[in-house]
């Protein structure tokens, strides 16, 4: 597996590998209901507007995406990031976040995210990787069968 900075071209196999993360329920906030066409446009747009986003490669296939959005505040990034289910737990995530965190443009002095709470792996990795826990959005998402959501805020800082 290798990282890469995602082209236009990636597009089409990022909304396809999102929509499978999607539909799995378990890891993203995004609803089963948004297509994998909805998603490979959200994905051209942010490459065309020169946001950062790179593919975790796995012999020429798309496994795994992170990307990095500006925020209304100056300076801030939000971070996204999703994995196949048959490539968590090798290293990939690690290898997306390294990539993104090198690539971070000076000017940023803070990146932040939201994770479910109960997502152990993904918490475990972002505190590895220097974030802090900010908070918490207590039953902040309502999900589309009513039920409510929590997410932790995580961040980290740059001097």
């Amino acid at each position: 597996m290798r990282v890469r900075p995602a082209t236009v071209e990636d597009c089409a196999a990022i909304g396809r590998g999102m929509k499978t993360v999607v539909d799995e329920e378990s890891w993203l906030a995004t609803e089963s209901t948004t297509g994998a066409t909805e998603l490979e446009v959200r994905h051209r747009q942010a490459i065309e507007k020169g946001e950062l986003v790179f593919v975790l490669d796995d012999e020429g296939e798309v496994v795994g995406a992170l990307g990095l959005r500006p925020t209304r505040a100056s300076g801030v990034l939000s971070l996204g990031m999703w994995i196949l289910a048959s490539h968590r737990g090798h290293g990939g995530g690690r290898m997306l976040m390294d990539a993104a965190l090198a690539a971070r443009p000076a000017d940023v002095h803070k990146i932040e995210l939201e994770v479910w709470p109960d997502n152990e792996a993904a918490i475990s990795l972002y505190r590895g990787m220097g974030f802090e826990r900010e908070g918490l959005r207590r039953d902040h998402y309502r999900r589309q069968n009513g039920s409510l959501r929590s997410a932790l805020i995580m961040s980290r800082l740059f001097e």
